[in-house]
């Protein structure tokens, strides 16, 4: 089943589903009289009300996620947990409401039913979808061209099992071998990428020899830029440790890997939520930006913002704005990383970077839709070149939008090094694949508290 397909019968059984919980919740509530009432609830608005909050609800839950073969026991399970969290919201909303309004009610907990119809109604419609796909894909119906990487034990062993589990949705064409051998491959890794493209494989499977992995890195930079999904086997895990999420179906444990998570809902509603954050801070730090602006100006010499190059998503260069913290000409002899205690920073520029007020015109660049509140920290043009020397898989990194704080930011120490880099890559590859607005969330709350605590630099 495509992902257009998938998408379209997911929407239209919730459709279904969650008007006809509705629905029942309705007549169970109002006109069995089981339960008394003040005031006739209308059926029509609140209908469509609702259908658009669970829209949003599922979407923000992922629940609207392309998963291709999905086991009915995990779509019961986000079922279960979005319906669960969102019927949660609307007890709240209904408390404060009729706190507000003054109404007294001892029937709050009918909640409790409405959770139960949106469980039954939501859980059957998914998982009616999920049969009929695994029957198709038993069928050969549906199944996507595959190509294995390796033409070793691991290789043919997981080819193995892919073919006694056709509800996979693998059609295995071949496999690609690590040293260029043909007779038993399409070819070699160098000849991946044009492998893929006259083959239109969309998944690529990696079964590595132990001695072959280094080999990784070499796929990876030949499937970047190709619309391809790519998975490897559990032996090659601390390859990508930290930046990898386990799928089991069947027995079959394979270990994905994504340039981007987050479903399109969330990415738009992530959107929403940089534009308004960011125009809502600096209104409110206006008077204290000020303040520093002027301290900044008869302190030292120099422009008060501070402009540098720096690179963005697809590798798009852009200038990102920041208080100026250190001497005019800081950088003379060209660029260098800033030490926690560089000699550089002005006195003025240590009081603003203990409390990041120098990050804060950044809220510009995201307005501009050159970063995001949340994401890895953009680097310099000239640093991004020794990096992508130094880390053939450093190039993921620019998968998606910079970030003002990220989950590097909170996890590591200030990074002054290549070392440091490297360690920081890690948490940056985990928040790629791990992408959410749940995780975007916790690394805000978690910047505000090193702000509090004055743990900048």
């Amino acid at each position: 089943m495509s992902e257009l397909k998938e998408k379209l019968f997911l929407f239209i059984s919730d459709f279904i589903t969650i008007n006809t919980a509705w629905t029942v919740y309705y007549i169970v509530r109002i006109q069995s009289g089981l339960f008394p009432y003040t005031i006739e609830a209308s059926f029509v608005i609140p209908l469509v009300v609702m259908y658009f909050y669970w829209l949003i609800v599922f979407s923000v839950s992922g629940l609207y996620q392309y998963w291709f073969a999905r086991s009915r026991f995990d779509e019961f399970s986000s079922v279960f947990k979005s319906v669960s969290v969102g019927c949660l919201i609307l007890f709240f909303l209904i408390f404060i409401d009729d706190s507000f309004s003054n109404t007294k009610t001892g029937y709050r907990f009918v909640i409790l039913i409405y959770w139960i119809f949106m469980i039954l109604f939501v859980s059957s419609g998914r998982l009616i979808i999920r049969s009929f796909q695994r029957k198709m894909l038993e069928k050969g119906i549906g199944q996507k061209k595959s190509i294995i990487i390796g033409t070793g034990e691991r290789a043919k062993e997981l080819n193995r099992m892919i073919n006694k589990f056709p509800q996979l949705g693998y059609k295995v064409i071949g496999f690609v071998s690590v040293n260029g051998d043909k007779k038993e491959s399409f070819g070699g890794i160098t000849e991946l990428k044009s492998i893929i493209e006259n083959n239109e494989i969309t998944e690529v499977l990696i079964a590595l020899e132990k001695d072959e992995k280094e080999m990784f890195f070499e796929v990876l930079r030949q499937c970047s830029g190709d619309r391809v999904n790519l998975k490897i086997l559990p032996d090659t895990y601390e390859i990508v440790s930290g930046m990898a999420r386990t799928n089991q179906l069947y027995g079959v444990p394979l270990i994905e890997v994504m340039p981007e998570i987050m479903p399109y809902p969330s990415r738009i509603m992530k959107r929403i939520l940089d534009i308004f954050i960011s125009a809502f801070m600096l209104i409110v730090l206006l008077p204290v930006l000020i303040v520093f602006a002027v301290l900044i100006k008869i302190t030292s010499k120099g422009q008060i913002v501070y402009k540098q190059i720096r690179v963005g998503k697809n590798n798009k260069k852009f200038v990102m704005y920041k208080l100026r913290t250190m001497i005019e000409n800081a950088e003379e002899y060209g660029p260098e990383w800033a030490g926690e205690k560089d000699p550089r920073i002005t006195p003025v520029g240590r009081i603003i970077r203990k409390f990041y007020l120098d990050e804060t015109l950044q809220f510009i660049n995201v307005l501009k839709n050159e970063m995001s509140i949340v994401g890895p920290r953009p680097e310099r043009p000239e640093f991004v070149e020794v990096l992508m020397k130094e880390f053939p898989y450093y190039y993921k990194r620019l998968s998606v939008k910079p970030g003002i704080t990220g989950w590097a930011q909170i996890k590591h120490k200030y990074d002054s090094s290549l070392d440091d880099v490297r360690e920081k890559l890690k948490y940056d590859f985990y928040y790629i694949e791990n992408m959410s607005l749940r995780l975007d969330l916790k690394i805000m709350i978690n910047t505000i508290i090193v702000i509090l605590l004055m743990k900048g630099h």
